[in-house]
C-alpha cells in the first residue's frame, strides 16, 4: 500500500500541468484584452495557475525522470522558460532543504528563523517576493551573458544566484554542474527569450502590453507563493541541526476541510509537514496518506501537533511567537 501511494500517476501530473498551463496563457490573453473587473478578474485568475503551474518544479526535485518521461522538458517549455523560472534553480537546491543535518542550519536554502523576526520583518519577507520577476530578468539578461564573457564572474553567479531559495547564506555547492550542458542549455534559452521580452517592451504597442501583464501576474503569483513560505514552517530552529520529529513539529500542514488552501497552497504543499515525513509521496496521494495516519494516530498524538485550521490561524501562531518573545525580552 506504501508503494502505491509512492508512485506517481502520469495521468494526474500531465493533465495537471497541461490545464494549469491552458488556464494561464487564456487568462494572460484576458487580462490584456479586458478592462475593469473582468481584466482584473482574469489577472487574479492567471496569477494562481500560474503559481500553480509553477510549484510543479517541486515535484521535479522528486520524481524520477524515469517515473515520468519528458515531464521535466514539457514543464521547462510550458512554464519554465516563458517565466524565466527553469528547473535547474531548483534541481540539486532543494533536496538539501530534507538532509537532516542541514534542515535549519545556515546550509538549508530554504529556512530562516522568521519566529525570532519581527511584524515588520514577516511584511517585509512577503513583500520581497513582488521582486522576483525583475531578479528573473537581471539574472538571465545581466548576469547570465557577463557571467560568461568573465570567467571569474561566472562562480558567483554559480553560487549566489542560481538557486531559488529565501536563505541569503546559502552558496550551492555543486556548481561544476553550471559547465553541463543541461544547465548551460537552459540558460542560453532564458537569456535569448529574456532579450526578446526586453525588446519587446523597447518596441510598444501590443508586445509591451503582453510582456509588462505578464510581470505584473508573475509578481502576484510569486507574492502568494511567498505568503504561503511564511507559514511553511515554525522557523523554531536554532541554527543546529533537528532530528527528524523536530523538523516534523517545525513544519506545518492545513488539512482538510477547509478549501482555500487548494488555493494558496497548491500542488500538496498543503501537507507540507507530511511531506517532510515522506519527500517521496507524489503530491496527488498526500491526501489519502494524511488520512491513514490521522485516522491511526489519537487526537493528542505527535501527527496533529503540525496541523493548522487555515492561512490565518497559521499566520497568527507565528505572530504571537513574536509578541511572546518581544515581551520576554
Amino acid at each position: 500500500m506504501a508503494l502505491a501511494l509512492g508512485r506517481p500517476s502520469r495521468r494526474v501530473f500531465w493533465t495537471d500541468l497541461c490545464v494549469s498551463a491552458a488556464v494561464v496563457y487564456i487568462a494572460l490573453a484576458g487580462t490584456v484584452v479586458l478592462h475593469g473587473a473582468w481584466k482584473l478578474a482574469f489577472g487574479m485568475l492567471g496569477a494562481l495557475a500560474l503559481y500553480r503551474a509553477i510549484s510543479f518544479i517541486h515535484e521535479l526535485t522528486h520524481v524520477r525522470s524515469d517515473e515520468l518521461p519528458g515531464f521535466n522538458l514539457a514543464w521547462n517549455l510550458l512554464i519554465g522558460f516563458p517565466f524565466l523560472v527553469p528547473s535547474f534553480l531548483y534541481e540539486g537546491v532543494h533536496n538539501i532543504h530534507h538532509v537532516q543535518q542541514r534542515y535549519g542550519t545556515s546550509d538549508d536554502p530554504e529556512y530562516l528563523q522568521l519566529s525570532r523576526s519581527s511584524v515588520w520583518g514577516l511584511i517585509g519577507f512577503v513583500a520581497v517576493g513582488a521582486l522576483a520577476p525583475l531578479g528573473a530578468l537581471l539574472r538571465f539578461g545581466v548576469l547570465a551573458p557577463v557571467s560568461w564573457v568573465i570567467p571569474q564572474f561566472r562562480s558567483l553567479v554559480l553560487e549566489r544566484y542560481s538557486a531559488m531559495v529565501i536563505n541569503p547564506q546559502f552558496r550551492r555547492r555543486d556548481i561544476v554542474a553550471g559547465a553541463w550542458a543541461p544547465w548551460r542549455t537552459q540558460e542560453l534559452i532564458c537569456w535569448l527569450w529574456c532579450w526578446s521580452l526586453i525588446a519587446m517592451v523597447v518596441a510598444g504597442g501590443v508586445c509591451a502590453r503582453v510582456v509588462l501583464t505578464a510581470l505584473v501576474v508573475m509578481s502576484v503569483a510569486t507574492l502568494v507563493n511567498q505568503l504561503r513560505t511564511l507559514v511553511a514552517h515554525a522557523w523554531e530552529s536554532d541554527g543546529e541541526p533537528m532530528s527528524l520529529c523536530a523538523q516534523f513539529i517545525d513544519s506545518v500542514n492545513v488539512p482538510p476541510p477547509g478549501l482555500a488552501p487548494l488555493i494558496w497552497a497548491p500542488v500538496g504543499l498543503r501537507f507540507h509537514a507530511l511531506h517532510h515525513l515522506a519527500p517521496r509521496v507524489p503530491y496527488h496521494n498526500l491526501a489519502e496518506a494524511h488520512r491513514r495516519l490521522a485516522a491511526s494516530s489519537t487526537p493528542e498524538g505527535i501527527y496533529h501537533l503540525a496541523n493548522r485550521g487555515g492561512l490565518g490561524q497559521a499566520i497568527r501562531t507565528l505572530v504571537a511567537k513574536l509578541r511572546g518573545r518581544f515581551s520576554r525580552g
